[in-house]
């Protein structure tokens, strides 16, 4: 054993220069890929075969899913880390759904999972295996509108639109939970959606008039 120079300090290294501490974590690190492999299925043990470990790490890594969005299924292969949010705008481009701040305050990605409305960017797409999910692009009716859509074009809820469709989702919400029964309480029950450019007067003057219009949300 030597040292690599003439500092004190200097950690020692063995004949073939390596720092034993160095060593260990190669052979711990070859050591449980040995052992990964053993337990790989096929297709993993064929990726590694090409020595492409980015494969070999997906075949360990993706979940089959099943996924009613918008009225039509989707048989998908997920990470299982991939959120709600990112799968959506990633993978099946319904790019309707915002990312804001992606920590669940600003509400951009609103939508709604079997009727109840969740913040997609904190909810992780496996645990929605088999559920029924809709986003801003499954309100509408080919060219019609939804009613709280043409609410919000009515009364001029929005202006630079990019929190507009999470908005809409929770506004949609907002009356289906019953929580659309006076100003204060819409105020209340959407607050979790923040418009940065103001139109919050124009939001709740929407949502009033799809509650009593009696429209069908």
């Amino acid at each position: 054993m030597a040292f690599d120079n003439d500092s004190p300090h200097a950690l020692p290294t063995g004949e073939d220069g390596q720092c034993p501490n160095e060593t260990r974590r190669t052979f711990l690190k070859q050591s449980s890929l040995l052992t990964a492999l053993a337990l790989a299925p096929t297709a993993a043990i064929k990726a590694a075969d090409l020595k492409l470990e980015e494969k070999v790490a997906a075949a360990f890594e993706q979940v089959k899913v099943t996924l009613d969005i918008n009225g039509k299924k989707h048989k998908l292969s997920i990470e299982p880390r991939t959120t709600l949010l990112d799968l959506l705008r990633e993978q099946l481009h319904l790019t309707g759904t915002k990312k804001g701040c992606d920590y669940g305050q600003c509400g951009a990605c609103t939508v709604h999972v079997d009727g109840q409305r969740v913040n997609s960017c904190l909810t992780l797409a496996v645990m929605q295996d088999g559920k029924e999910i809709t986003t801003i692009e499954g309100l509408a009716k080919g060219d019609n509108l939804h009613p709280m859509q043409e609410a919000f074009i009515k009364h001029d809820g929005f202006q630079c639109g990019y929190c507009t469709p999470g908005q809409i989702m929770s506004a949609v919400a907002c009356i289906k939970e019953g929580h659309a029964d006076s100003d204060d309480e819409i105020r209340e029950f959407m607050s979790g959606n923040i418009c940065r450019c103001g139109a919050y007067p124009n939001i709740v003057n929407a949502i009033k008039e799809v509650k009593n219009g009696g429209s069908r949300v």
